[in-house]
């Protein structure tokens, strides 16, 4: 998800080599940040939902729901040139997909967002108490499972999409993706955080899960943003079929401090 509007020097922030893309690591420095971006994120996601609990509602749905993407735009600025801060497994898969990320390092990437995501659960649990913590899990409020399904493939999509499309065009966007994908997340949160959490990522969801042993409704919340990042991924394939800077592309993606 970050990119830069200019190039930084070779000594310092080379590109991605063949040979590095084909080896199953991606670099100590990637992983770390995307297991401290992921343990952030639920955290901050989590903690706005316990807090509204514990509070008895001072803390309101619509700050609930702009704190996540608050805190990933701020992050993105911050170390999103270490890994490209996906802090999410569709976005890993999207970028895949993409041919922008090396297909070898997903699963690492994926154990990194769901240990960093399990570790938020656990601090929550370990701060709240048991029965506080289980309302950072997320689930349907008032809606039948299918409808919260549907949802998370529209939000989960819509967000794929912004980043993807950011990635693609990061010669004209730059470090300004910080924004449109801060922005995409507290736009969905605003209309979706009340019926079903608006997770559109399944380790901030599976980590509090964990946490609290409730996986009544975490199915939801790997398959719709899974569905909704693979239709993504196709439509900006067919509306963004030519690249104009490859190497920029590949950099939001990756990251190029690993």
């Amino acid at each position: 998800m970050a990119q830069s509007g200019e190039a930084a020097p070779a000594d310092k922030a080379p590109r991605i080599g063949v040979r590095e893309s084909r080896t199953w690591s991606p670099g100590a420095k990637r992983l770390v940040a995307e297991l401290v971006g992921a343990f952030g994120l639920t955290a901050v996601a989590g903690l706005g939902d316990v807090a509204g609990f514990v509070t008895g509602g001072a803390v309101t749905p619509v700050a609930r729901a702009i704190a996540p993407g608050l805190f990933v735009m701020a992050f993105i600025y911050a170390i999103g040139d270490v890994s490209g801060l996906h802090i999410n497994p569709v976005v890993t898969l999207g970028f895949t997909l993409k041919r922008l990320f090396p297909a070898r390092w997903l699963p690492a990437y994926w154990i990194a967002q769901l240990v960093g995501a399990t570790l938020a659960g656990l601090v929550l649990v370990l701060l709240f108490g048991h029965d506080a913590a289980t309302h950072a899990v997320t689930e349907p409020h008032g809606i039948e499972p299918w409808v919260a399904l549907a949802l998370e493939i529209l939000l989960s999509g819509v967000l794929v999409a912004v980043i993807l499309g950011t990635a693609d065009r990061a010669h004209l966007v730059g470090p300004n993706a910080a924004i449109a994908v801060g922005a995409t997340i507290i736009l969905c949160g605003l209309v979706a955080l009340p019926l079903e959490g608006a997770s559109m990522n399944p380790v901030r969801s599976t980590g509090p899960a964990i946490a609290t042993l409730d996986f009544g409704s975490l199915w939801i919340y790997w398959v719709g943003p899974i569905v909704g990042s693979l239709l993504a991924a196709a439509f900006m394939d067919f509306v963004h079929s030519e690249r104009h800077d490859q190497e920029m592309a590949e950099q939001a993606a990756r990251g190029k401090r690993g």
